[in-house]
């Protein structure tokens, strides 16, 4: 959906134009260095986003990531674009050592999270959820997915799920494919997903970190290439029962992580790295900030009392904390 309004700044630096709109639950942001190619620029990460939403999202009955669930083990061939994106799933998989799991489905639905989020906020779950319409054998894991070139085989009774990861990734995709179709820089925001490629402009790329107006701030500045995200249990949230639960689950427990941590934010090079450090994080609670120093990536965490935490050369500017 277009913003009908685009907004274009100009200042000592070179002009940028944005435009935001709202998508999966969130809202989209896309600026780019140059105001002539917005539009177009626009048209295109549209066109990735709808190819990646007819792909992955499993609330669409139609999506590919939902047609898995009925092939009961068999291999299914898959697009290059939906085999792209798990791809990236697993690899995150692999690299945090299973704390972010793309077979968590089930227990999402389980939970209550069986279909867009404003659709389940404020609701009781456990008396308006519709019953998961499959048997879960066993508890699988990323490792028991084969991937090849144009299948994928999922384990009876695995619901997948590329919430974790596939919004960081297409960031990153939309960024490269701007910066390389337009030849300027350019910052893709998907919620709390950023990434950018291209040049930035003079001043870097000015980011407020924040999730919400009543929650503790920080102004940063990242260089073209540079990406940051945000994991948070502060949204996304909804009562199962008498429990206020959130969608970041602890795939080994199958319950919503201890929310040890309001906000995690990490940079990286690419959103898809900062995203699935930032999401392991909130998984291993106080575990995280030794994994956080010893990975070397900037990040701030805020705890349960609002108490922040840099680490690794944060990148705050001179607006921060």
């Amino acid at each position: 959906m277009r913003s009908p309004r685009p907004a274009v700044r100009t200042g000592e630096d070179r002009p940028v134009a944005a435009v935001d709109w709202p998508l999966w639950s969130t809202t989209a942001r896309l600026v780019v260095t140059d105001p002539d190619v917005l539009d177009p620029a626009f048209g295109l990460v549209c066109a990735h986003l709808d190819a990646v939403d007819r792909a992955c999202n499993r609330f669409r009955g139609d999506s590919e990531i939902s047609r898995l669930t009925g092939h009961r083990g068999r291999a299914v061939e898959i697009s290059s674009l939906f085999a792209e994106y798990l791809r990236a799933a697993l690899a995150v998989a692999e690299a945090t050592g299973g704390d972010v799991d793309p077979t968590v489905g089930a227990v999402l639905v389980g939970l209550g999270y069986d279909r867009d989020y404003p659709l389940i906020a404020g609701a009781d779950i456990s008396e308006t959820a519709a019953p998961v319409q499959f048997t879960v054998i066993r508890r699988a894991d990323w490792s028991t997915i084969v991937l090849t070139e144009g299948t994928v085989t999922v384990p009876d009774g695995t619901l997948l799920d590329l919430g974790a990861t596939a919004k960081a990734f297409a960031a990153d995709r939309c960024a490269a494919l701007v910066a390389r179709e337009f030849g300027c820089g350019v910052l893709v925001a998907l919620g709390g997903d950023i990434a950018t490629a291209g040049p930035a402009p003079e001043n870097g790329w000015q980011i407020e970190v924040s999730d919400g107006p009543a929650e503790p701030s920080c102004r940063i500045r990242l260089p073209g290439g540079a990406a940051v995200a945000t994991s948070s249990t502060l949204r996304r949230q909804w009562f199962h029962g008498d429990r206020l639960v959130h969608h970041i689950v602890d795939p080994r427990t199958g319950v919503a992580a201890d929310p040890v941590w309001r906000t995690v934010s990490v940079a990286a090079g690419s959103c898809l790295v900062a995203n699935a450090a930032s999401t392991a994080s909130i998984v291993r609670g106080r575990d995280a900030l030794g994994r956080l120093r010893r990975s070397g990536l900037p990040a701030r965490v805020v705890d349960r009392d609002r108490r922040i935490s840099m680490l690794g050369n944060w990148p705050a500017g001179p607006e921060g904390e």
